[in-house]
Formats: C-alpha cells, sequence, structure tokens
C-alpha cells in the first residue's frame, strides 16, 4: 500500500533532491506515490500548496515565512523540515550595464562592495542625465532574491524602492526579459543566469554565496495541519529528500543527475549547463569567463539539508527592514517555528548527529553580525530601510 503525495515545484536546480528521491526511486522506496507537479511562478505554488491542492512544496523559505505570519497573501501555518538547497542564486545584469559598472569599479570587479558602490554611480549618472531608472527583476517580493537585491544595492548606497525598478518575474522568464530589454538585471537561481550568458544575453556579477556566506534558499514545506495529521509521511517525505541529498552531492553522480534534471517535464534546459551549476563552476561572461565557487549551491553537504531557525529569523529581519513586517517578538517566534530541525532530526536519527553539530550562520559582506536576540540592533546599524507605514 503506497501513500498517493501531490508536490509542486518551479523548474530550478534547487529542486533536485525532490525531484532526484522521485525519479530515482527514494520515495517509492519510503512507501510514497508522488506525482511532481511543475509550476511557473511561486504564486501558484504557495496558492496549490494552501488550499491543498498540493500537498507538499518546493517553496521560497520567505514564502513560508510570510504564509506562516499572514502577510502578502492569506494566514497559513507551513512548517519546513528540510532545507533543498543553501545559496544557488545570482546576480545578472546585461552587457550594458556591466560595461557601465566596470566603467565605474575601483577596486575587485568581484568584491559585492566594489560594484554596489560602481552601481551608485552608474545610477546618479542616469539621474543626472534624466534616464529611465535601472530596472532588475527578481521573483517573488517575499523571496531571497528579492532580500540578497536589496542588500547588495543598500550596502553601495542605492535605494532599492527609490533609485531603481524592482520588477516580479516568475524564473524562467527573466531571459526573455532581458533579451527584450525590458529588464537591465536580475537575480535568480539556476540555470536561468547561465541561460542568459550561454545566450551572450548576460553578465554574471556575483554569486549570491559571496553576498552571504550561507542563505537558505528553498525549503520542503508542508501545511502545519497537514504536518500534524501525516507525520510519518513527513518522515518518510526527509528521509527520501535525505537520500537524494546524499546522491546528489557525490561527485561520479553529478552526470547522471544532471541527465534527470534536464528533461522536459523537469527543468528542460541542456544537461551540461545543469552540471555546471550542481559543481560550482559556470561561465559568467558570454567571452568563455569561468568561476568556481565550492558554495555556489550546497544541496546537502555542510549540514545544509537541516533547517535552521537563525536562517528564517535572518529572513524575518529583511522583511522588517523592507517594510514588510513589523518588528515584534511574537512574530520572530513564528518566524523561527517554521524551520523544523526536530522534524528533520526525528525522520532522520543517528544520520542527523553530524549535522547537529555543525550550526550555520549567516555571514554577509557587509554589515554586522547576525544576532537574532537582537534585531532591533542588527537593523538600526544600516542606512537604507523602510519603515512598516
Amino acid at each position: 500500500m503506497t501513500t498517493p503525495v501531490h508536490i509542486g515545484f518551479i523548474p530550478l536546480v534547487d529542486a533536485a533532491a525532490l525531484i532526484v528521491a522521485v525519479d530515482k526511486g527514494f520515495t517509492a522506496a519510503e512507501g510514497l506515490d508522488v506525482t511532481l507537479v511543475r509550476e511557473v511562478s511561486w504564486s501558484n505554488v504557495r496558492d496549490k500548496l494552501n488550499i491543498g491542492l498540493f500537498d507538499a512544496a518546493h517553496l521560497l523559505a520567505p514564502v513560508a515565512i510570510a504564509s506562516s505570519l499572514g502577510i502578502g497573501h492569506v494566514k497559513m501555518p507551513i512548517a519546513a523540515p528540510f532545507n533543498l538547497g543553501l545559496n544557488g542564486n545570482a546576480i545578472t545584469v546585461s552587457p550594458a550595464l556591466h560595461t557601465a559598472i566596470m566603467a565605474e569599479i575601483d577596486g575587485d570587479p568581484f568584491d559585492p562592495m566594489a560594484t554596489a558602490l560602481a552601481l551608485s554611480r552608474v545610477v546618479a549618472t542616469r539621474r543626472r542625465s534624466g534616464a529611465e531608472p535601472l530596472t532588475f527583476g527578481m521573483t517573488f517580493p517575499f523571496s531571497t532574491h528579492n532580500y540578497q537585491l536589496r542588500f547588495w544595492m543598500a550596502a553601495g548606497g542605492v535605494d532599492p524602492d527609490e533609485d531603481v525598478r524592482l520588477v516580479v518575474l516568475p524564473p524562467p522568464y527573466m531571459v526573455d526579459s532581458i533579451a527584450s530589454s525590458q529588464i537591465d538585471g536580475f537575480c535568480v537561481g539556476a540555470p536561468w543566469n547561465s541561460i542568459a550568458v550561454d545566450r551572450g544575453l548576460g553578465h554574471i556579477l556575483h554569486f549570491v554565496s559571496e553576498i552571504l556566506v550561507r542563505a537558505a534558499e528553498k525549503v520542503l514545506a508542508v501545511r502545519q495541519n497537514w504536518s500534524d495529521r501525516n507525520p510519518e509521511v513527513v518522515a518518510a517525505l526527509v528521509r527520501a529528500a535525505f537520500r537524494a541529498a546524499e546522491f546528489i552531492e557525490q561527485p561520479h553522480n553529478r552526470a547522471e543527475v544532471a541527465r534527470l534534471l534536464a528533461r522536459p517535464e523537469r527543468i528542460g534546459v541542456d544537461a551540461d549547463v545543469i552540471q555546471r551549476t550542481l559543481d560550482g563552476r559556470l561561465k559568467i561572461s558570454p567571452d568563455g569567463a569561468m568561476r568556481e565557487s565550492s558554495r555556489y549551491l550546497l544541496v546537502g553537504r555542510e549540514g545544509a539539508a537541516r533547517p535552521d531557525p537563525v536562517q528564517a529569523g535572518w529572513l524575518y529581519a529583511q522583511m522588517v527592514r523592507w517594510g514588510q513586517a513589523k518588528l515584534s517578538p511574537n512574530a520572530l517566534a513564528v518566524a523561527e517555528a517554521v524551520f523544523r530541525p526536530d522534524l528533520y532530526d526525528a525522520a532522520l536519527g543517528t544520520h542527523a548527529e553530524t549535522d547537529r553539530a555543525r550550526p550555520g550562520s549567516v555571514a554577509a559582506f557587509a554589515g554586522p553580525a547576525f544576532d537574532p536576540a537582537d534585531i532591533a540592533g542588527y537593523l538600526a546599524s544600516f542606512k537604507v530601510f523602510r519603515r512598516v507605514p
């Protein structure tokens, strides 16, 4: 007897643990009959999860928090017992904007502070000349992409709400939007940055792992009430995803994983692009220049799969910084409670011991160290922010 489970996902490489868990039979081995449903937009995934059309979802970590807090949409408490990925995003800009930033750079072009300051000079020049503000795409208001773009820009003195335009675009639409000059840059997950570079439409300016050392990206999300009713199913999903993450992180499996993800019903792009992502070796420029990072995307290694409430606290702090939420101890507690290391540990038993010994941190290229016990003090250090009306 198998248990049917419907799971929504967006065609991104950080859905790999779910896709591999199903396509390699790890979910079936746990007694689950999983149907993966490919979606285009995060609002579709969120809404179908909230109303019960999906039992679980590949979900933006901030969306799980926003749903639990009831901001931006209806309130639906979410539990996240498994991290599907840390990092994995990049900031990509058009060739024209890349040229403009490089013309203003003072320092290392791979230093986020140097590029942020250069961007501020580009923005100032455009304002003086009467040019339209630069437009950047991000995937959702409650998204790591939004917060990472804002964090980078604001560090250089660019106000993301006053000096540029930020627009919401589904991940697969980013490349066509930059091709049609509707946007000047974007922050999105793999493989869409690489697709833009391969098509000669963009330069990868920064891996997000240069902005933040460890940033919770996507989670396996379930409704809290569904989790309470189906604890054995949740545990089975965690075990299957954990096994898949271990499989993905073995270098000798990467070619097979890339082929699985490349299929049209999964991500639907060239397997070589996906393997480059998994290996952390990306082409960053149409001229063929490459960069490598061992932290580009963490699927299971370095304790990445275990939910870390500190990461949830940092995401909540960004919501407060940018006027999406008010600061309150109760709201912080709700946000931190979305990330469920207790469910992860209970499902994996002794397998979780190593991960428990490796607590994460949110180390950024600018600003003070993040302390969830003093969010007010942390936010007070920043000059660019929004207040809740």
